[in-house]
């Protein structure tokens, strides 16, 4: 047996999880710049659907004409909000007879573009709504407010072939659950992201899936499902239920459990019959706004014995256990003998292979290829593929990236990289570069 202590290291100071000053720079540079997503297409099926979301202080209005759109809740006159929101919760409704200002009455089609302007004649042409990139994949609602040149398909990475036998798109929301984390959006991503905290915080969860108390949690595979109880096949208290498995699915699938993070705001909870799906909205570096809508497959809700209470319940409580715990390591951080987190195993790639592998392989993007690093700093876990996003880069080296002068695939480490832009070697992550 070998008694050498573990290797932990570090990840991002506290004052990465604490000052506004971080999150601004996040929103600037993670929120706004990559794929967000904003909910299901569910309520969005019409002509004149809407729902209006605020992605950090950007008030989107989402509007189905004969396709989805985003645009800026702005009008283009003298900027007053097209539908009002003073505050950030989410709103639906119907718009009758396209997109009307109620300041001048300045009205809009469906599509954005400039109708009429009462008692004014201007160019119309160059007056349209301020759109914003929107796509969609599973069912799911993704908005992008500064062009890029990554697809959506690029930032799913492998999720979407993973998950490819679930029927998403079809699946319906049957409950929803909204939270308010008194916690920094990382803290809640980071606990999601690995299962160390189990035995001691979620005894309910262990007992369906009791891999979850072994090792720290780190053999579990995430790979082919999580391996549950034996008698057991999805997430309830009882680890049953009466509802049948979605179609599609192969036999792992059936009785296995999966989980996908897809950076930034969306975690997805997989079982054969129920999909909890999650997204985060962060407010402040201190609270994080958290949507849970428990998917279920049509068929099944049709049903009139259809009751997705036992999933719910069962989701509930295990949230709740971790917003608990979240909250309290957000007040924690607060300390001043707080420096940093030391929670990443990095003693073997196939013991902790979703924290922190000891040789991160190479990520192609469209035209380049990122070299592995060979240093730790600061880590972002990557649940699923095992290798880690390093959240300083995030939010510095996705701006090199769009600068042609300076392509990642010239550089053979982040130490190199970072000579080159000018940057303070001492605080690059020294980490594979995964977005």
């Amino acid at each position: 047996m070998n008694s050498s202590p573990h290797k932990l290291e570090e990840t991002l100071p506290g004052a990465h999880y604490l000052d506004s000053e971080y999150l601004l720079r996040e929103r600037d540079r993670i929120f706004h710049r990559e794929w967000f997503c904003v909910g299901r297409t569910e309520g969005l099926e019409q002509k004149g659907n809407y729902r209006l979301v605020n992605i950090l202080g950007e008030s989107i209005l989402l509007v189905r004409d004969r396709e989805l759109h985003a645009f800026h809740n702005v009008c283009r006159h003298r900027g007053a909000e097209l539908v009002p929101s003073p505050g950030v919760d989410e709103q639906q409704g119907q718009f009758v007879a396209g997109i009307r200002c109620a300041y001048h009455s300045w009205n809009y089609e469906l599509n954005g573009k400039l109708h009429s302007t009462p008692h004014l004649q201007v160019d119309k042409s160059c007056l349209g709504l301020h759109e914003a990139e929107l796509d969609t994949w599973g069912g799911f609602i993704f908005v992008r407010l500064i062009s890029g040149t990554a697809t959506l398909s690029d930032s799913l990475g492998n999720a979407a072939a993973n998950l490819r036998r679930y029927p998403l798109a079809d699946l319906r929301s049957a409950r929803r659950i909204e939270y308010s984390v008194n916690a920094n959006w990382k803290v809640i991503l980071e606990n999601y992201n690995e299962c160390y905290h189990c035995a001691g915080v979620h005894p309910e969860l262990c007992r369906i899936v009791p891999a979850c108390r072994k090792n720290g949690g780190a053999d579990l595979d995430w790979e082919n499902g999580v391996l549950q109880k034996d008698g057991t096949n999805t997430f309830t208290i009882c680890g049953t239920t009466n509802r049948a498995p979605f179609p599609g699915l192969d036999d792992n699938e059936k009785t296995r459990h999966k989980g996908e993070l897809i950076y930034p705001n969306m975690m997805l909870s997989l079982s054969m019959d129920h999909v909890a799906a999650f997204t985060l909205w962060p407010r402040s570096p201190h609270r994080t706004d958290i949507i849970c809508d428990f998917l279920f497959h049509p068929d099944e809700i049709q049903r009139p014995d259809f009751d997705p209470a036992d999933a719910v319940e069962f989701w509930d409580l295990v949230n709740h256990q971790d917003w608990r715990i979240c909250e309290s390591v957000q007040r924690g951080m607060q300390s001043k003998m707080f420096t940093g987190n030391r929670p990443l195993l990095v003693e073997t790639r196939a013991q902790h292979r979703r924290l922190s592998p000891v040789q991160p392989q190479p990520r192609t993007y469209p035209g380049r290829t990122e070299p592995g690093c060979n240093r730790v700093f600061g880590l972002w876990p990557d649940r699923r593929r095992g290798t880690c996003v390093c959240h300083w880069h995030l939010g510095h080296l996705l701006e090199l990236r769009r600068n042609s002068s300076l392509l990642p695939d010239r550089f053979p480490d982040c130490s190199a990289l970072a000579q080159a832009a000018g940057l303070d070697d001492s605080r690059i992550h020294r980490q594979c570069l995964r977005r």
